[in-house]
């Protein structure tokens, strides 16, 4: 394993609000087992991540900080405290295209890679991508992005429907708007009424044809590119399971070769001349066999320990060597490793519908290109939250997780039950209001009480 200069400390920040962010407990967990020291910029609420036995310390970060003096004052605070220079990690969009905005500001106090200009919020923007894609010549799902409500509805219908709509800035939607980043809609009247939501989302709105999902046809690239703008380190990964079932984060994925994918993501990132750690998803089109981009996010995708090769490096530990000035050893790939995500695991495989068995069973798992597993591949399996080194957050998870579903159980229950009141005194006892929670995070057409989004949920990326 290469040696990490442990006098250089670690400091990650996620201004998302995710307490159950397993992405942001692999860091911890990757770089403290190496003797660093590790800090983290998290919300104020105490979660699972804070039992870490290889968390130094949580410097809480107050609600709603996301203005760039709030957060430039943060920054300085903690180091202030830490009193030595820090490599600084970006665990979520926001926060990367924040440090892009504040790196200047921030010399002498953090180690980060030397990013051009402005490039984290372009390709996190999913308009800026289709751009980028075009110009590249990348595969990218055909996109439209609508002037008014009487063009969204018009392209929901030439693109053919159901199509996805997806908010090109989605670390600017408002938490109490109930909006999500990306949903499926299904008529052109679904689409008139999401563009009326642009104002409040704060960006525009794309509509983008839909790639059905099916097994083996979604994959991710992680990597990290130091400061010759190559790849250091890089892999392809697959996608068995996620949550939301069909499109949604990662619950159980598998480390395998893919040259297709491999070569775009590294083609991609030498065009633009990113530095840093991303994570690319991707999902094969069956009608002509192409790897479609999806998203680029630039920072470490929530299951990056998947690509934890035989040294032992991630592309966490490849960016602290590199901005230490040590050296970042050639990756040793180990095809065929298993990363599961305990939680999202257990509800993808109680919600699995017969419809998508059916469509991986008539896809398949091969297309002759790295979609089967290896010979002598790795047998290998990493959980997100479970370790035998270190098992208080993952009962700090658990008892969070059903603390959490709980409170969510009761509301929809009185929601139920108040629908259902609201039935009798009408004379109504037909079908329930489709806007009422269901048990899994499929949403049909219709407006909830709290006034979310219509569509169902086909990406909420928090990781």
């Amino acid at each position: 394993m290469p040696t990490l200069d442990t006098r250089v400390p670690a400091v990650l920040m996620r201004l998302d609000q995710n307490p159950f962010h397993h992405g942001t407990l692999g860091a911890v967990r990757s770089l403290g087992r190496a003797g660093i020291e590790v800090h983290a910029v998290v919300e104020a609420a105490p979660g699972p991540v804070g039992h870490s036995r290889y968390l130094r310390r949580t410097h809480p970060r107050p609600d709603g900080c996301r203005d760039l003096a709030d957060v430039q004052r943060l920054l300085t605070g903690v180091s202030d405290r830490l009193g030595t220079p820090a490599v600084l990690i970006p665990m979520d969009d926001l926060s990367a295209i924040t440090v892009g905005q504040l790196q200047s500001r921030l010399t002498g106090r953090y180690l980060l890679p030397e990013q051009p200009s402005g490039l984290p919020e372009r390709v996190a923007d999913k308009a800026e991508l289709v751009g980028i894609c075009r110009e590249l010549g990348i595969p990218h799902p055909r996109t439209v992005i609508p002037g008014c409500a009487s063009e969204a509805a018009a392209a929901a219908s030439a693109l053919g429907l159901p199509v996805v709509a997806k908010w090109s800035r989605p670390w600017l939607l408002p938490e109490a708007a109930g909006l999500r980043s990306t949903v499926l809609v299904r008529s052109a009247d679904e689409a008139r009424e999401l563009y009326g939501r642009t104002a409040e989302a704060g960006s525009g709105l794309l509509l983008q044809e839909f790639l059905p999902h099916g097994r083996g046809l979604d994959w991710f690239f992680h990597g990290y590119s130091g400061a010759g703008g190559e790849c250091l380190v890089g892999a392809a990964g697959r996608k068995e399971r996620s949550w939301p079932v069909g499109a949604g984060l990662t619950a159980v994925g598998t480390w395998l070769p893919n040259p297709a994918v491999e070569r775009t993501a590294r083609h991609l990132v030498s065009a633009l001349g990113y530095r840093g750690i991303l994570d690319l998803d991707f999902r094969r089109d069956t009608a002509t066999g192409a790897y479609h981009l999806l998203d680029f996010n630039p920072r470490p995708g929530a299951q990056f320990r998947l690509f934890t090769d035989r040294s032992g490096t991630d592309v966490v530990r490849a960016l602290h060597l590199d901005l230490t000035g040590r050296a970042v050893p050639a990756q040793a790939a180990v095809h065929g490793r298993t990363f599961v995500v305990e939680n999202y695991a257990l509800l993808s495989a109680l919600s699995v519908l017969p419809s998508g068995r059916a469509r991986g069973a008539a896809h398949g798992d091969g297309d002759g290109n790295g979609d089967g597993h290896p010979g002598a591949a790795d047998r290998s399996v990493e959980a997100a939250w479970f370790a035998l080194d270190d098992p208080l957050p993952a009962y700090a998870m658990a008892v969070a997780w059903g603390l959490h579903a709980a409170r969510r159980g009761r509301r929809g229950l009185g929601r139920v039950f108040g629908g259902m009141a609201t039935d009798r005194r009408r004379g109504d006892f037909g079908p329930h209001d489709p806007a009422l929670p269901r048990t899994t995070p499929v949403l049909r057409r219709g407006r909830s009480p709290a006034g979310t989004a219509q569509g169902v949920p086909v990406a909420h990326r928090s990781g």
